[in-house]
């Protein structure tokens, strides 16, 4: 079994996370003046050290690199950066309580694969609230005046289901209570 690229110090593969706001299979944007985009918003459990040191190492590489690259050689004092605090920007959402987040984009589509690294082109099998591996990039930016990191999505690895977070629910879920068809369905007409 091949091993991870581990010499770019600004990728990160996540531990189990969870997937919100997901535009994975068709991009999107804001707003009809911006670009469509390919985006998930990547929900961390506060209690992953693990995935959660990887993307505070990564961020402090790409904010190394932007002093490096775009920053005149010194951090700007205000620098926008992408690990953000559920609780207290979402205090309302239950899905971000107890979590970090982050916001990932691409131009490109991401690979998304399921655990035996098979592609998933069904778009319904992978879906805001199931859980998740990412594939991503830190890298520093200076656009506008504004200054920070941002994060690039690469791919996606779907780990297992959950609640959805949009809404709705599947067909298989909804009618798998054994109905045969039989009676009940005169009984209504």
């Amino acid at each position: 079994m091949a091993t991870p690229n581990t010499n770019n110090p600004c990728k990160v593969i996540t531990g189990k996370c969870r997937l919100s706001y997901e535009h994975i299979f068709e991009p999107s944007s804001i707003d009809e003046n911006s670009p469509k985009k390919y985006s998930a918003c990547i929900v961390i459990r506060k209690d992953d050290e693990v995935t959660l040191r990887k993307v505070k190492a990564a961020q402090e590489a790409a904010i190394q690199e932007g002093i490096k690259s775009k920053w005149k050689g010194k951090r700007p004092a205000k620098l926008k950066l992408p690990l953000r605090d559920g609780d207290e920007e979402r205090p309302d959402d239950e899905a971000f309580a107890g979590c970090y987040f982050i916001n990932a984009n691409a131009n490109r589509k991401p690979g998304v694969v399921d655990l035996a690294l098979n592609p998933i082109m069904d778009r319904d099998e992978v879906y805001s609230g199931c859980y998740c591996r990412f594939s991503v990039n830190f890298y520093p930016f200076s656009t506008s005046g504004n200054n920070g990191v941002a994060v690039g999505l690469n791919n996606v690895q779907k780990v297992s289901d959950g609640d959805r977070l949009a809404g709705g629910s599947k067909a298989e879920d909804d009618f798998n209570d054994g109905f045969s068809g039989d009676g009940e369905l005169d009984d209504i007409m």
